[in-house]
């Protein structure tokens, strides 16, 4: 069908009907979207008809980013030709009117909207010589993507309580929804080439779709709870795919950053096939922010590398965006991610706790140096055995969303009084003529369970290599930890928490805060020359 043959979005005909298979009559969007072999005899005949009308992603019912940031539209055209974009208002009062130019050979136009404040309903209108594709009920607010593997995927027909959250979508028409549709490409790609959902209202059937399809509960619910928390519209777009590892979101660019070119794996899991067509067609877009909920398939796939691969992501996606959307989306792209929960209850590698230990690009909280304008939700304590779509899959998302909201209003919307982080060691102090080990944490302590052992101390004398021993807990009080060093003789080398697959039972992992927020895994390894002997010797975290 050629490069710029594009069977979505609103777009209009320059065919007589009578041309054209059934069907395929006066809206393209009514067969567009059951995307199939009909539509490679149409595209010999859709270039006769040159088309004229939006890129795929732009439909009724749509949310555009609102201000500070302009909206970037586009779509297609005859090259050379003048589009008018105009966007009205109630009564057809036309509040903004731009012209672009389609410029050859991509035959596509492109214009920024002037910043517009939360609202609507607009009407927006392209047109070209005689032809016009207008748009309707198009809100402007907050853009966030979602993307990820299976996590992210899973939908809210799957999650707890679903009948009362797949109820409650009435409740909210302004949180607007729209999924491209799982595909993969050798190649860039300027636009989607499948969309599973276009924007729609919120309901019950498309909330719930079927499993791991549309649409996704974390992104639902996380813009469900922006939404009470705001109280203006948002546009959540889902692009994800279930056991896709994170190389085949990356660019070549960012994957080049972590010398991790040339790998031969197949399918989805092909370095770039996603990012080249699920997230490269969408550079266009103005964003507001970013959900991802991904890592599960890396903890067997470059689980080393993701301390690299993942911070690379980030700025990578942030740069491409802020290029794509001829930069009206902000440098520092706000974004959020889902630090992963657990599998199997007695995994005996430790390789979901180094990956989870990797997403923070081993600084074990966001943001940091290396993460800046990042936000993380902590899952390890979100364990569900019993999930019947796998361990891997835990069905209490509300908790991740919760977690993952307080962190967009702190760090995306910054919002000075919101807790978004659990408590975090900043100093460990040896007392060695007592066998203790005092640990200072950023925040008063909840000491949620007595009986378990989550902390472990490394204990030996270099060069033989670690011995990890339970160091337990002997005294919580407000912001300190005291663990009991029994059975270490030699250098306190290293010390961790929280190190295990499946680190606790559900909502029950040892350290708290008071506002419910569990405190996230660490690995303090680098400890120059051990925790030495002297009474009081003072580790910075």
């Amino acid at each position: 069908g050629g490069s710029r043959m594009r069977l979505l979005g609103s777009v209009s005909w320059a065919l007589l009907p009578s041309l054209l298979p059934a069907g395929v009559g006066g809206r393209a969007g009514d067969f567009s979207h059951r995307f199939s072999p009909l539509a490679e005899d149409v595209c010999a005949l859709l270039i006769l008809g040159a088309m004229f009308g939006f890129a795929s992603y732009y439909g009724d019912h749509m949310v555009l980013q609102k201000e500070p940031a302009g909206a970037v539209v586009w779509g297609y055209g005859e090259p050379g030709a003048a589009v008018t974009v105009v966007l009205s208002g109630a009564g057809g009062l036309v509040v903004m009117k731009k012209t672009a130019q389609v410029k050859g050979p991509s035959g596509t136009w492109t214009t920024v909207l002037d910043p517009m404040d939360q609202g609507g309903p607009y009407a927006l209108t392209a047109g070209q010589g005689s032809e016009n594709v207008t748009l309707r009920d198009v809100y402007f607010g907050d853009v966030w993507l979602c993307s990820g593997q299976s996590n992210m995927a899973m939908t809210v027909l799957q999650i707890a309580n679903a009948s009362q959250e797949l109820a409650a979508a009435a409740r909210y028409p302004y949180v607007r929804i729209f999924a491209a549709a799982p595909a993969r490409s050798n190649v860039e790609l300027d636009d989607l080439e499948r969309i599973d959902l276009p924007w729609s209202i919120p309901t019950a059937e498309n909330l719930g779709h079927g499993n791991f399809t549309y649409f996704s509960a974390v992104c639902w619910l996380l813009g469900r709870y922006l939404y009470e928390a705001l109280r203006y519209p948002l546009g959540l777009v889902e692009a994800a795919w279930g056991g896709t590892p994170i190389e085949a979101w990356s660019s070549p660019r960012a994957l080049r950053a972590c010398g991790l070119l040339g790998d031969q794996l197949s399918g989805p899991q092909t370095p770039s096939v996603l990012w080249n067509a699920m997230i490269h067609p969408l550079l266009n877009m103005t964003l507001r922010g970013v959900a991802w909920y991904q890592g599960e398939a890396n903890t067997f796939l470059h689980t080393d590398q993701y301390n690299c691969t993942f911070p690379a992501l980030i700025a990578d996606w942030r740069q491409a965006f802020h290029a794509g959307s001829v930069g009206q989306t902000e440098l520092l792209l706000p974004f959020g991610f889902v630090q992963l929960s657990t599998y199997r209850q007695q995994g005996p590698a430790d390789s979901f706790a180094r990956l989870r230990w990797h997403q923070t690009a081993d600084l074990g909280v966001v943001p940091n140096a290396r993460m800046p304008g990042t936000f993380m939700a902590v899952a390890m304590d979100l364990g569900d055995e019993r999930s019947p779509y796998g361990s891997v899959h835990p069905r209490d998302k509300q908790n991740v969303a919760h977690r993952l909201q307080l962190g967009a209003r702190a760090v995306a919307y910054g919002e000075k009084n919101v807790i978004f982080q659990g408590p975090y060691p900043t100093r460990a102090v040896l007392e060695v003529t007592r066998g203790l080990l005092n640990i200072t944490y950023s925040q008063e302590l909840v000491w949620r369970r007595r009986d378990m052992r989550a902390f472990e101390v490394c204990c030996s004398s270099p060069p033989s290599p670690c011995g990890w021993l339970p160091a337990p807990v002997v005294a919580v009080e407000s912001r300190r930890v005291t663990l009991a060093l029994a059975g270490c003789g030699g250098l306190v080398l290293a010390l961790r928490y929280a190190w295990a697959e499946w680190p606790c039972d559900y909502q029950s992992c040892v350290l708290y805060n008071s506002w419910g927020l569990p405190a996230p895994p660490f690995l303090l390894d680098r400890v120059p020359g051990g925790f030495s002997h002297h009474f009081h010797s003072r580790l910075r975290f």
